[in-house]
């Protein structure tokens, strides 16, 4: 099976460069919001009412964007729609597979997985791990993992470096934090991790370090100041790429003006941010750079889209394609995390797609059913959204082929 070749710094630069020029364009329970349970006593419950009808709100219209590659589009099209849904989607996998996971990879095609837990087996370990993945869902299964560094490094033990926080990260130089997050993406890809879930391009204002619950106190952010945060997320990124694994930068359009977590609450809302914020600076300049992901998180943003949350947000979305981002938009999970506990599982993914987003992550296996069922079955009664369907899956497939692995 390809993958990358970690003894190849310069492979992934490449291939990103010739997928831009072909037309391409949380947390020990989910995928990025948070890395500590909820407290035990937790505070006074969301708000009612208007949450849930904001959440619970649908775009009517699938949401069209400019297609992939057409060798990527062919090859979607050849896939059932049963496998097309399964290339849209992620699962959460923790240690070895247990039967659900294997018949989420297997009988439901799931093409990619997310790492979840903490492990300190080591790289060897973990590239076994990997192995045994890609035997229960093939080779074209990519493996994604968050490791972002301090209270968010998913991968520890023998090989694997124990890596700064990111706002330790902050006091190194663009030049020593890309080669430090050189070695860190070579530890990953020898233990087969294809896509990195960071580096974290929030930017939380300083008077909210301490009361920003999913990342200023957390110390996963770069600071506080949009340029700066955006020189670190680059050189963060560059280091992935020389170490030959793809980086999502998240959570878009921002969590750095939030109090509550997403993973924990519901009802996160970000009164602030618009779709021109300065703040979103780190994040259009990760898109401009080639960045292979963008993670939209599940808070609202009233600003932006006043009846949706992010994740299914038409207009959040639509926000990177008009900057010409062409690459995947991945979601936050939309498996355990509060902020979706209104949402039918069913629909959770339809909607993401519907919006415009391309890989749907659920950190709760047991969701890839309902989920699964629910693409095809929207697939089936609307060709607008079979064509949205097609067109995430070449999406999902370009970003396989661009890190290595059998793709397009």
């Amino acid at each position: 099976m390809a993958r990358p070749d970690p003894a190849a710094p310069t492979a992934m630069a490449t291939r990103r460069t010739s997928r831009a020029l072909a037309g391409l364009g949380c947390l020990l329970v989910v995928s990025g919001c948070s890395v500590v349970p909820p407290p035990p006593a937790p505070g006074p419950s969301a708000p009612t009412g208007p949450a849930t009808a904001v959440t619970s709100a649908a775009p009517t219209t699938p949401v069209p964007t400019e297609p992939p590659q057409p060798a990527c589009t062919a090859a979607a099209v050849a896939l059932s729609r049963a496998e097309r849904a399964g290339q849209v989607l992620m699962v959460g996998v923790t240690g070895s597979l247990d039967d659900v996971e294997r018949a989420a990879l297997g009988r439901h095609h799931v093409g990619s997985v997310l790492y979840l837990g903490a492990s300190t087996d080591g790289v060897k370990a973990t590239a076994a791990r990997s192995a045994q993945v890609r035997r229960a869902g093939g080779d074209g299964v990519l493996v994604a993992v968050d490791q972002e560094g301090g209270l968010v490094q998913r991968l520890q033990g023998p090989g694997f470096a124990t890596i700064p926080s990111a706002a330790a990260q902050a006091d190194l130089s663009a030049a020593e934090l890309t080669e430090a997050a050189t070695g860190w993406g070579r530890q990953l890809a020898r233990a087969g991790v294809n896509l990195n879930l960071a580096p974290v391009a929030d930017v939380v204002p300083r008077a909210k370090q301490r009361s920003n619950a999913p990342i200023g106190a957390l110390g996963r952010g770069y600071g506080s100041r949009p340029q700066a945060v955006a020189t670190h997320v680059l050189a963060f990124i560059d280091g992935m790429h020389a170490g030959a694994v793809g980086a999502a930068v998240k959570h878009f359009p921002g969590l750095g003006e939030v109090v509550g977590n997403t993973d924990h609450t519901a009802d996160v809302v970000d009164t602030v941010t618009t779709a021109d914020s300065a703040s979103l600076t780190p994040f259009r300049k990760a898109a401009a750079a080639g960045v292979e992901a963008v993670m939209v998180a599940s808070a609202r943003y009233p600003r932006i889209d006043p009846d949706r949350i992010g994740v299914f947000s038409a207009k959040v979305i639509a926000i990177l394609r008009d900057w010409g981002y062409d690459g995947v938009v991945i979601s936050d999970d939309l498996g355990a995390a509060a902020a979706l506990r209104a949402v039918p599982a069913g629909v959770r993914a339809v909607r993401f797609v519907a919006a415009g987003g391309d890989l749907a992550i659920t950190a709760d296996a047991e969701l890839v059913p309902a989920m699964a069922a629910g693409l095809v079955a929207r697939a089936k009664r609307e060709p607008v959204f079979d064509a949205r369907l097609v067109e995430a899956t070449a999406r999902v497939l370009a970003l396989k082929q661009a890190l290595g692995l059998p793709g397009c």
